[in-house]
């Protein structure tokens, strides 16, 4: 089993966030060196640890960094939550007019496929 290494500050178990309100239990202080902490593990490649650092101190850059990263890494649904929850509303309204797009072009495959 890996062992991972703790950071000070970060639960063993990570964090949860639900939605689009904020942690505000953390001081400015701790919101500033969990960010910069969240970035280094972005620029690292540890995805999953700068997300949950990103999503509990509501870091909108980092969470739209982190939309671009699965937007590109084919995990459109995820991308759309993280822009969903930065808020990056123009981020947010390219993927909903793609999503619409395409349902249209599954409604009207069916529409052909029926005649």
């Amino acid at each position: 089993m890996e062992r991972r290494k703790e950071v000070a500050g970060i639960p063993p178990v990570g964090f949860l966030k639900i939605g689009n309100e904020r942690n505000t239990s953390l001081t400015s202080a701790q919101k500033t060196a969990l960010i910069r902490k969240g970035n280094e593990f972005f620029n690292a490649g540890d995805i999953e640890r700068a997300k949950r650092i990103f999503l509990t101190t509501g870091y909108s850059d980092g969470l739209m960094r982190l939309g671009d990263h699965y937007f590109k890494s084919s995990d459109p649904l995820e991308a759309f939550r993280m822009y969903w929850l930065a808020p990056a509303l123009d981020k947010k309204e390219m993927m909903v007019e793609r999503m619409a797009a395409i349902v249209h072009r599954w409604l009207k495959e069916d529409e052909n496929y029926e005649k």
